[in-house]
């Protein structure tokens, strides 16, 4: 079986499902290259949990943990099937770890999981298991460090046709909605930032990476609460050492929520 990348994805706003512009393009292109994977474990920036929960629904609903947007949004639906099995083995996965988990049995899939996952997968017909991400663990880990080790132990998936996917967003400062800016004027900060995150990831220096906050530029302009990138790190760690980092370019929208996509084998 042939052993699958692991990707991030920036999921951008819920808009993105009813316009997907350059986002749903390039994730168009990357399903058409990818092999065709048995499941998706997915670990979306909207499932925050204090210890890592893994979602067994046979069925997982659609969320919409969105207010304010226009009602053909709320009609939108990803009817994936779930994987219970599957999702057994993922939390023993983290178990081995050391990264104690409990299984929900009826967890849906948020619109940080749907929405990518209609524009790269839009049959819906690829089980789905979604994962929790745990921001702020003082007690543990730092954020990053954690999941990294967490994306460790989701690495074998990779080998048994499961593609692992983080879902945030590389740049998410939602203050900066009333700042002005626009695909015209761009936010200092999103560039130097990105190309930053673009040449560690190159580099394989997994070490700024993690202390990112410290030594990326502008990351708490970034990143004021670091959840929506936390599933890069998670992706990066599934991709296990040595792994080749491939940015796919998807624009920045509005000025400031770059739309950066990671492929990493």
């Amino acid at each position: 079986m042939t052993t699958l990348p692991s990707l991030y994805i920036s999921h951008g706003s819920p808009m993105t499902a009813l316009q997907p512009g350059l986002t749903g393009q390039r994730l168009a292109e990357l399903a058409s290259v990818l092999p065709r994977p048995q499941a998706i474990v997915m670990a979306s920036a909207h499932w925050l949990s204090r210890r890592p929960q893994v979602g067994a629904a046979e069925a997982p609903e659609t969320i919409h943990d969105f207010g304010g947007f226009p009602a053909p949004l709320y009609q939108m639906r990803y009817p994936a099937p779930g994987a219970p099995a599957l999702a057994e083995r993922v939390a023993r996965l983290l178990d081995q770890a050391n990264l104690a988990s409990t299984i929900n049995p009826e967890r849906g899939l948020d619109h940080g999981a749907w929405v990518p996952l209609h524009l790269l997968y839009p049959a819906a017909d690829i089980p789905v298991i979604p994962v929790s991400i745990q921001p702020g663990l003082t007690e543990l880990n730092p954020g990053p460090a954690h999941q990294y080790a967490l994306g460790q132990a989701l690495a074998p998936l990779r080998e048994e046709g499961v593609l692992v996917i983080g879902s945030g967003s590389i740049t998410h400062n939602l203050h900066d909605f009333a700042a002005g800016y626009s695909d015209q004027r761009q936010a200092p900060y999103v560039k130097p930032f990105i190309e930053w995150i673009e040449r560690k990831l190159a580099s394989g220096d997994i070490d700024a990476l993690l202390d990112y906050r410290r030594q990326a530029p502008f990351a708490e302009r970034a990143h004021p609460t670091d959840e929506h990138l936390l599933p890069l790190f998670v992706a990066l760690g599934a991709a296990g050492a040595n792994a080749r980092a491939q940015r796919i370019d998807a624009g920045i929208d509005m000025g400031f929520l770059a739309m950066d996509i990671y492929r990493f084998d």
